[in-house]
């Protein structure tokens, strides 16, 4: 599953035309409140799930996979064996003091509704427009007293192109703030037609070299730089987002790169969001294999050079995507 999964994702660019029920609904894996870099003010982020980059450093492995899929934390688990009897697949057993799950599982979702303890949860679940925005007006009191909002993110929110344009438009209604997240990679008509719709644009780049690009996120970057470059030229709001990864993008190639391609564009902010390791164990509750390579976080002097660096050169340098 995860193989055939993984070579879907890389190989599919995201937008084609499909058809629209009376309200547009999508898989959301994630609503979290009082964000803090994720635009400006307090705002509520709302993640899509499916990406179709395998970032190597990604610290939401869970927002790779389209589909809806069990989350096993271990820790929790009081081996009970609730989860095996609701298994129609007999897909779960214990095994080795765990209770391990085959590779026939079929995602049906009956352990996670089985488990009393938590210990299985199912990671995305389908949403329409007026569910999440009713779950995100909850927090209206504190849009209005810190000039936040309503961030979507993922995963890629373009990915799932049809609803994220509707959210966008539904909040936009209500006088909500918006702000797309996006790493780019979808086709230009889409990424135009949803990016219009977000008061403002977080854009991820990652690497500006299209060869360790690709090495490092399963995909070519020239969708990505062109789309940037289309929206710049329309006088959309964008703002640039990038992961601060050591020995990735972190050389002073990198750092110069970025810098002339932002200032080319006439983008003068950048966001810095140093690497972190937060997201490791959500690999092992996934099931899925960690990965072999992982970069240390980079140090205070580094960030410190880089912002040094990027501000010498007449950008404006935040970092975490503070306001």
């Amino acid at each position: 599953m995860r193989g055939s999964s993984l070579a879907a994702s890389v190989n599919h660019i995201p937008g084609s035309p499909a058809g629209k029920s009376a309200e547009s609904s999508g898989t959301v894996f994630h609503i979290m409140r009082f964000s803090l870099h994720d635009g400006p003010g307090i705002r509520t982020t709302v993640f899509l799930k499916g990406c179709p980059l395998r970032c190597a450093w990604c610290h939401n492995p869970e927002s790779q996979e389209f589909a809806p899929g069990p989350m096993y934390f271990e820790e929790r688990c009081l081996l009970c064996g609730d989860c095996a009897a609701a298994c129609p697949a007999g897909a779960i057993a214990l095994a080795d003091g765990r209770m391990r799950t085959a590779a026939f599982c079929r995602r049906c979702g009956a352990c996670a509704e089985a488990c009393l303890a938590g210990t299985r949860q199912w990671c995305g679940h389908l949403m329409g427009v007026s569910e999440v925005v009713r779950e995100v007006e909850r927090d209206l009191p504190f849009f209005e007293q810190s000039g936040g909002g309503v961030t979507l993110s993922g995963g890629e929110p373009l990915s799932q192109p049809d609803f994220a344009e509707a959210l966008l438009a539904a909040f936009h209604r209500r006088r909500i703030h918006t702000v797309l997240d996006t790493c780019g990679f979808a086709q230009r008509d889409t990424c135009l037609r949803v990016a219009r719709r977000a008061d403002l644009i977080l854009y991820d780049l990652k690497l500006l070299d299209l060869v360790r690009h690709k090495e490092h996120t399963g995909v070519s970057n020239e969708l990505i730089l062109e789309n940037i470059e289309a929206l710049a030229k329309e006088g959309l709001p964008v703002t640039v987002r990038v992961p601060l990864i050591p020995g990735v993008n972190d050389g002073e190639g990198d750092i110069g790169a970025l810098a002339d391609f932002a200032l080319r564009l006439g983008l003068r902010r950048i966001d810095l969001l140093p690497y972190h390791r937060m997201g490791t164990d959500k690999y092992r509750r996934l099931g899925f294999a960690i990965p072999a390579w992982q970069p240390a976080s980079p140090s205070p002097e580094l960030v410190r050079r880089i912002v040094e660096e990027l501000e010498s050169r007449g950008l404006s340098v935040k970092l975490g995507g503070r306001s």
